[in-house]
């Protein structure tokens, strides 16, 4: 072997194993995945004593929270396995009962979808939040006409997104690979 060859060799090694840079960051997700626990049980612990004395819209608003909640865990667990087996590793857990089966199944491109798709369904959850609070002064979620205008306008440019990379996808799937 020339040692061009071993220059160029040691360095391509040393660019995979770079990869391994992604691994803390991925730490880092596991750890926020507990804050996001303990601001749910946090919240959980806030409104199940009130339970019977919320209104139905309160009780709503409070599922709502809830639902917000678990939707940002999913997100960063679809984000934190998919992310891990695509750029650093596999995951070797064997097959067990409870393994999802979309993982190891999850691409870079289906791992854009669910994101975008989480991101829009965040979002609707706080219009709608917002919504159920019109006309209600002094809800927490009460805001002014031009803020739920722009409410409105970021969440249709989240679905706009979706929708386009979607489209993208899709184009990309219809053409030939070279």
């Amino acid at each position: 072997m020339t040692v061009k060859r071993r220059i160029e060799s040691q360095f391509e090694r040393g660019l995979f194993a770079s990869r391994w840079l992604m691994a803390p960051m991925y730490l880092g997700l596991v750890i926020s995945l507990g804050m996001l626990l303990v601001i749910f049980l946090k919240e959980l612990a806030y409104y199940a004593p009130q339970a019977f004395s919320l209104t139905a819209d309160q009780g709503i608003l409070a599922v709502l929270t809830l639902i917000d909640l678990s939707l940002a865990a999913n997100l960063l667990l679809i984000v934190l396995f998919s992310g891990y087996e695509n750029f650093v590793s596999k995951l070797e857990i064997g097959e067990t009962a409870d393994r999802p089966d979309w993982m190891g199944t999850v691409d870079f491109s289906g791992l854009k979808m669910k994101l975008i798709a989480s991101i829009v369904a965040i979002s609707g959850i706080h219009l709608l939040k917002v919504f159920m609070a019109l006309g209600k002064p002094g809800s927490a979620y009460a805001v002014s006409t031009e803020t739920l205008q722009w409410m409105v306008i970021i969440h249709l440019t989240f679905v706009i997104s979706g929708v386009l990379l979607a489209l993208m996808d899709w184009m990309a799937a219809k053409t030939d690979k070279h």
